[in-house]
């Protein structure tokens, strides 16, 4: 199941075109940004991509804990998407 544009729920994203295809195979070190929509799809999906049943639920779940629970120390999108896999994102 791929999580996508229409089912986040926050409207403070940026949905820049040309940031649209830098985020493919894993996460890497490069700098997070919580507004840039492109870049929260590709972790929640990613994420999802390791687990067998991912639903919308649980993405929307993540997405609202990285808008109102990131760390701010969490700078990389390898940091970000440790401290998902240490929250145990579960739908609730």
């Amino acid at each position: 199941m791929t999580f996508q544009k229409e089912d986040l729920e926050g409207t403070h994203y940026d949905w820049s075109d040309d940031k649209q295809n830098l985020f493919t195979g894993r996460p890497s070190r490069r700098s997070f940004d919580r507004f840039n929509g492109n870049q929260v799809l590709f972790l929640i999906n990613f994420y999802g991509s390791l687990s067998e049943n991912f639903t919308i639920r649980e993405g929307k779940s993540i997405e609202k804990g990285i808008y109102s629970d990131l760390p701010l120390e969490a700078k990389s999108e390898i940091s970000v998407f440790n401290w998902i896999k240490n929250m145990a994102f579960l739908p609730g």
